[in-house]
């Protein structure tokens, strides 16, 4: 066994190489939590509390009135909502009624969304009432026929709930009045309703889906990732396993990862219900807002991205807040800077580790160990309990220890498929191994170590180079907030190194020294040729850097400056 798997050896004794897994589905936690712990907080929303018990009276309420509007086993009823409490009831709420969730993000403009809509054939969309003209535009093209809108009002506590209204009209310029009526539905006044007996579906824990997750389509357009409750449940059974030193309700997540992205859904709106923790819920990122927030509610647990423990550290006031609350956090959506890492724990007194995984699978299917062990630098740790893992060559054959190739990973986590689309399934699912596009290599320890996506190797004059390793070497640089290296076309080279860099407020370090400073350590043909200074890079909701979207541009300007021939 530890010949194939290498890393069982690195195991801690409090962590099983398998794991037993109810067979219950993801709701069931929720009912089980409302259960064992009807008093204890669940979610704290900008001043607002909600108990267990609360929250599964109104997600049961809400999922009588799905039933009553003809919702049945299957049907797909999308969420287009921020980390807010509607977000977490109507989540439960889908899954209780028998439908499957549609995650979906509320920064989608209105083709995103119709693609989305008519892909996932959603019946129904819970959204913000400033998102409502948006959804009412599409619906005719699409088969929603229920909108229910809620407003961040709705559940905020007094008097926030009734000055709220005007910051959003001075935020937004915009204000939406509907009535509960027709098809259109309130969320608040849904939740006024009476718990009862909800109708009875058949289940089946391995084959039905409780998820369509759409990947973020830098490749194309966006593909449903099709995730079973025993994917969910199996990842975040994983995720418990992991963090072996938290206990069940004494623990507190901080929320801010995006619900509606898999990362945020496992490690906070599943997890922290199995665990029957408190979700501390932030609509979104605020470096200033988050500070205050851990310095108050005192998280414990803090998964989250490199961006947003960057923006923590860079922050001017950074000293002025106690973050000595934080225990433990998993990085995930993109490679960690070791200096990053460091310097929080030194903030927090707490252990920051880095995880990899990916939307087809569920998401999390490495992590570093926070406990017990000591920590390997630049890697994404070992796999998960049950979670095999290999390196393949590009003819598909095993590769040995040390060379790179393809990362592909083998568990209960893997998602059944993508969504309509079998040939897309076939290329990435091969016998139960997820290709995950992302190479890397595996040390004699079992610790595996990612070098770059797949599609973002830049090779410049024949040379294989690793966008990652680039901006390692430039996060060492002490004037670096953020940066992200990319391949731009080139004439005579093919692809030439650009570095992209947003620098520390006050910095004045020019292209020059940052240029002899990388030389110093990495080789010549590896060093940017050109570097960017901008006041911010492009990111995903969860704050993963878009170096696709600086290709495209770079791609778009060349063609702009070519000569046009009559």
């Amino acid at each position: 066994m530890s010949d194939l798997k290498p890393w069982l050896k690195n195991y801690p004794e409090e962590i099983s190489a398998t794991l037993e897994y109810p067979l219950d589905p993801v709701q069931q936690y929720l009912i089980q939590a409302a259960e064992n712990y009807p008093d204890k907080i669940a979610i704290q929303f900008m001043g607002k509390e909600i108990t267990y018990k609360k929250l599964y009276e109104e997600s049961l309420v809400f999922a009588c009135y799905l039933q009553d509007l003809g919702i049945s086993k299957d049907d797909r009823v999308a969420i287009m909502l921020p980390n807010t409490p509607q977000s977490v009831i109507a989540y439960y709420a889908i899954l209780m009624a028998g439908g499957i969730v549609v995650q979906t993000n509320p920064l989608y403009t209105e083709r995103e969304l119709e693609y989305q809509m008519k892909d996932s054939g959603a019946v129904a969309i819970i959204t913000l009432d400033i998102l409502y003209p948006r959804v009412s535009n599409v619906q005719s093209r699409t088969d929603i026929k229920h909108i229910i809108v809620t407003a961040i009002k709705d559940y905020l506590p007094f008097p926030k709930n009734l000055v709220y209204p005007y910051f959003q009209k001075k935020q937004y310029g915009i204000v939406v009045n509907v009535k509960h009526e027709g098809n259109t539905h309130l969320f608040k006044e849904i939740v006024k309703g009476q718990p009862r007996q909800l109708k009875e579906f058949d289940f089946n824990f391995e084959e039905d889906l409780a998820l369509l997750q759409y990947t973020g389509g830098t490749t194309g357009f966006p593909k449903g990732v099709m995730l079973t409750h025993k994917n969910l449940v199996s990842n975040a059974s994983m995720c418990q396993a992991w963090l072996y030193k938290c206990k069940p309700a004494e623990e507190s997540v901080l929320g801010i990862l995006p619900l509606f992205h898999v990362y945020g859904m496992t490690t906070v709106l599943i997890f922290a219900v199995m665990q029957a923790q408190k979700m501390i819920l932030l609509p979104k990122f605020d470096v200033l807002t988050t500070l205050k927030t851990i310095d108050k509610q005192r998280p414990t647990l803090f998964p989250g991205a490199p961006t947003i423990y960057i923006g923590l550290l860079n922050h001017p006031d950074l000293k002025k807040y106690n973050l000595s609350s934080i225990k433990a956090c998993i990085s995930g959506s993109a490679p960690l800077p070791v200096e990053v890492q460091q310097k929080f724990e030194e903030v927090t007194g707490g252990k920051l580790v880095e995880g990899y995984g990916l939307t087809e699978s569920s998401p999390v299917t490495h992590s570093n160990f926070l406990w017990d062990r000591p920590r390997v630098k630049g890697s994404i740790g070992v796999p998960y309990p049950d979670t095999d893992a290999l390196i393949l060559s590009m003819e598909g054959e095993k590769l040995p220890v040390g060379e790179i190739g393809e990362i592909a990973v083998k568990g209960p986590q893997v998602m059944k498929g993508y969504w309509n689309r079998p040939e897309d399934t076939a290329q990435t699912l091969k016998d139960g191994w997820l290709l995950t596009g992302d190479l890397g290599y595996m040390d004699d320890q079992g610790y595996f170590y990612v070098v770059d996506r797949k599609k973002d190797m830049i090779i410049a004059g024949g040379y294989n180079i690793y966008p990652r390793e680039i901006e390692e070497v430039l996060y060492e640089h002490p004037d670096v907030q953020e940066a992200v290296a990319a391949g731009i076309p080139d004439p005579y080279r093919g692809e030439t190194v650009k570095a992209y860099v947003v620098l520390k407020e006050g910095s004045t370090v020019t292209e020059d020294e940052l240029n002899q400073f990388a030389r110093k350590y990495l080789a010549a043909y590896k060093a940017p040729r050109i570097y960017e200074f901008r006041e911010e890079l492009p990111k995903t909701a969860v704050g993963k850097i878009l170096r696709r979207s600086l290709v495209e541009e770079e791609k778009k300007k060349l063609e702009e400056e070519r000569p046009k021939h009559a």
